[in-house]
């Protein structure tokens, strides 16, 4: 490629894009290969398109630059040129031009010839970044979506490696206990729960191995707080995970206990031991804004569709009407099985997903995940919702609804 030295702004944008344009025409020495970052990538993609920005900025500029020389030269041609009708005076023979000078027209059109070709070829390179930047932005989705699957697959060997006695009874990245003789003296069985690895001097949250009384072990998710462990069992964050199941999945538990998931209902009866405890729900709103709740539970089995038994205050404090004295059951509802106190509508099927359903009206954390606001109110109903905080129709970004036993003292005073 040759470029003409007749302006700087030319002789820049020739530059730059005969250095881009050779190296897309000649081949390459083989290198070996190296794996950029997705950050690397992303960043190279958005300097060059800034680059290509800058450079027809300039090149807008300077053309209208040379528009207006070449108004005032049009200008100037007629203003200076002899006038109609005057004869030229006499003995004034017209100075001729130099060989190697060129008329200032012909100057002009060159420069402007220049100048169209290279903004040309700004275009095409503006398009070709352009589409490596789509390129990119679709191979980040596809390894993401990979790098979820791989996570998944990771979580769920390791649970299986965890179930063998044979292999360490911790998620492999959870610390170890210093005390190797306290390490030892727990090696013939698992905890019952968080808040017995939190007596323990567990502090350290994460995923835990634990076998309640009269149940096969399984990996949980602890949360070490001030005042105890608790057992987390459901999370919602970003909705990868689909909630509208079917009763034996809700029965059995499903999700990425990494990510989205939900714990199970059998599991979570069995942590509780028909003793009770405490149940507490965090939220948080499209707007940064939280709220956490805690309050007494007790859980029922299979044969009572693992209701929810709320005290009064409790059940009013949440919406709740028409109480009796001894509190509120709830029964746990899927659009399979409908348990909820709605004789005239399956809230799980008209809503979505699986809950402690009492008139479709109070609450369900387990609805549809909406990743924003939709506009429709008939589709905001399906959504997330706590009625008692942000209302009935605001579809909650995230929720974490976390459970711990009572202290068998406790509960039998």
């Amino acid at each position: 490629m040759r470029c003409a030295p007749s302006a700087g702004a030319a002789l820049v944008l020739c530059a730059a894009t005969a250095g881009l344009l050779s190296a897309q025409g000649r081949p390459a020495p083989p290198e070996p290969p190296r794996f950029a970052s997705w950050d690397e990538l992303n960043v190279l993609a958005h300097g060059l398109l800034q680059l290509g920005h800058g450079l027809r900025e300039h090149v807008e500029r300077t053309r209208g630059q040379l528009g207006e020389i070449e108004r005032r030269l049009n200008a100037c041609g007629a203003a200076c040129g002899p006038a109609a009708g005057t004869a030229s005076p006499p003995h004034a023979p017209e100075r001729p031009l130099p060989a190697d000078e060129a008329p200032p027209n012909d100057t002009l059109g060159s420069l402007q010839m220049q100048l169209k070709a290279q903004n040309s070829r700004i275009e095409q390179l503006f398009q070709k970044v352009a589409q490596q930047q789509r390129n990119l932005e679709k191979q980040h989705l596809k390894i993401q979506s990979l790098q979820t699957q791989v996570d998944h697959l990771a979580s769920t060997h390791l649970e299986l490696g965890m179930a063998n006695p044979s292999r360490g009874k911790r998620f492999p990245k959870m610390a170890q206990h210093k005390d190797p003789a306290h390490n030892s003296s727990r090696l013939h069985r698992l905890p019952r729960d968080c808040q017995e690895l939190f007596e323990e001097g567990e502090r350290q949250s994460g995923l835990f191995q634990i076998q309640p009384k009269g149940s096969p072990p399984f990996l949980v998710n602890c949360e070490m707080a001030a005042d105890g462990g608790w057992t987390v069992i459901q999370r919602r964050q970003d909705g990868s995970v689909n909630f509208d199941q079917p009763w034996e999945a809700y029965k059995a538990g499903f999700g990425d206990p990494q990510g989205e998931f939900w714990l199970g209902l059998e599991k979570v009866h069995s942590i509780t031991g028909g003793l009770g405890g405490r149940l507490a729900v965090q939220l948080q709103d499209w707007e940064g804004n939280a709220e956490s709740l805690q309050f007494p539970i007790q859980l029922g089995g299979e044969d009572t569709a693992y209701s929810l038994q709320l005290t009064a205050p409790v059940a009013s404090k949440l919406g709740a009407a028409a109480i009796s004295p001894s509190g509120l059951s709830l029964p746990f509802s899927t659009w399979d099985q409908d348990h909820d106190l709605r004789r005239d509508k399956n809230c799980a099927k008209a809503l979505s997903g699986g809950w402690w359903f009492g008139t479709c009206s109070h609450s369900n954390l387990n609805g549809h995940y909406f990743r924003s606001i939709p506009r429709q109110r008939q589709q905001r109903k399906k959504g997330i919702f706590w009625k008692t905080w942000r209302g009935r129709y605001y579809p909650l970004q995230a929720t974490t609804i976390l459970i711990k036993p009572a202290a068998p003292a406790a509960a039998a005073a």
